[in-house]
């Protein structure tokens, strides 16, 4: 299996844009640090890979995008961000939400998602506020819920295509996505064509598991319509958190409160939500961390 990676290409007319990403490393990865099930896994690999193509439109190296899922379904909701370089992380409120599938080889994430809800974006492009999106869920697919957040919140018309393949050992055989957005005055037979042909391809993880690389998908997709390849990428689970960066964020706890946690638990514990990692720290340590604030 090759390494994770996502293409991005417009057409010589420059009707479309369009994202292919291979997902599949890094979505294994993030089921492995929160032991998610099948179906947890798929809607929360459907998200990071969602976050990991729309980081790729980042243009500052310390830009960020932040994709919250929260819906009335059993997962509760779920979290991912990405950044510039190709770097993504994400994790489910309830990581062993499971349900049947909807028949063979459907998982049901639609309803592990919940119809009742939102899709938040955050952009964190280094401004004083943060760009921030938000559209009610239509069908807690995924896909879908964002092909409406960028027509509704940003006017882009869009075909987004996610897809997650778990296997019986609950590891994943496959993973990945298609985005294709259609640029102003975009002509519609081209966009139809490209629709088409996508559809025939059937679904995105079934094409990720066959073993063939983005750039044949992208050949198949654009069946002889001249286009140019903007960008290549490769993409990774990496969490942004540190010993510490968290020993920092502690510091600003009161001797009270760290003394309180530190008696009752005879040990001070963070744990990164994102990746799961666990810090430990002595009420000392965090004091000496705070006489080095100003």
């Amino acid at each position: 299996m090759g390494k994770d990676y996502l293409i991005r290409a417009v057409d010589e007319g420059k009707n479309v844009r369009l994202f292919l990403a291979r997902t599949t490393l890094t979505v294994d990865e993030m089921r492995k640090r929160h032991n998610t099930s099948a179906t947890a896994s798929a809607a929360v690999g459907r998200l990071l890979t969602a976050a990991l193509i729309m980081g790729a439109d980042l243009k500052g190296e310390e830009d960020t995008l932040t994709l919250k899922l929260i819906g009335d379904g059993p997962i509760e909701g779920i979290v991912a961000t990405a950044d510039a370089k190709g770097n993504g992380r994400a994790y489910p409120l309830n990581p062993q939400a499971d349900l049947p599938s909807k028949s063979p080889g459907k998982l049901d994430v639609g309803s592990l998602v919940g119809k009742n809800g939102y899709l938040e974006v955050v952009k964190d492009l280094g401004l004083k506020q943060p760009f921030v999106g938000r559209v009610e869920l239509v069908s807690g697919e995924i896909a879908e819920d964002l092909a409406y957040y960028f027509l509704k919140s940003e006017q882009i018309p869009s075909l987004v295509s996610l897809g997650v393949l778990v296997d019986k050992d609950l590891s994943i055989k496959a993973a990945g996505g298609v985005l294709v957005q259609a640029m102003p005055g975009a002509d519609d037979v081209l966009l139809e064509k490209i629709e088409t042909n996508i559809l025939d391809l059937g679904p995105i993880s079934g094409v990720i598991e066959s073993g063939v690389s983005l750039e044949y998908v992208l050949d198949k997709i654009m069946q002889g319509k001249d286009y140019e390849i903007l960008d290549r990428k490769d993409l990774a689970f990496k969490c942004s958190c540190s010993r510490k960066r968290l020993k920092g964020i502690l510091a600003g706890f009161s001797d009270e409160e760290l003394n309180d946690i530190y008696n009752n638990e005879g040990k001070i514990e963070v744990r990164c939500n994102f990746c799961n990692e666990v810090y430990t720290y002595f009420p000392e340590e965090i004091a000496e961390e705070r006489s080095k604030k100003p």
